[in-house]
């Protein structure tokens, strides 16, 4: 089991900064992969990015190349979200997700289904 605690969201402006951190615990996060996905309200749920917690690789969803990055600190069992140059589009609940293998063996890092846990989520409002 992996517990999932995200942070960090609230309301900006556009052109605005924000970070969110994901804590994990639980369980040793080594061969996982943790992400992270939105939903605004009436859409459906959305990839923005991942990473595999051994190698470091990332993976982003193309609405959020360039502006946004993701990060992990084993130190701490912290994944991060740095959020740059926000845009109202960005509103949404963000969720941090983990998987238990599977994501992370597969490559699948772009499907929601293959993440076993998930956080509560935290609102990020950008007004413009």
């Amino acid at each position: 089991q992996v517990q999932l605690v995200e942070s960090g969201g609230g309301s900006v402006q556009a052109g605005a900064s924000l970070r969110l951190p994901c804590v994990a615990s639980g369980r040793a996060l080594n061969g996982l992969a943790l992400g992270w996905f939105r939903r605004a309200p009436g859409k459906e749920r959305e990839f923005v990015a991942a990473i595999n917690w051994n190698t470091g690789n990332q993976y982003y969803g193309d609405s959020v190349k360039g502006r946004f990055t993701i990060s992990r600190d084993h130190a701490t069992n912290t994944m991060y979200l740095q959020m740059n140059s926000l845009k109202s589009e960005d509103t949404a609940a963000y969720f941090c997700a983990a998987d238990s293998g599977y994501v992370a063996y597969s490559g699948s890092y772009y499907y929601p289904h293959g993440y076993d846990y998930w956080g509560q989520g935290t609102q990020v409002t950008v007004s413009s």
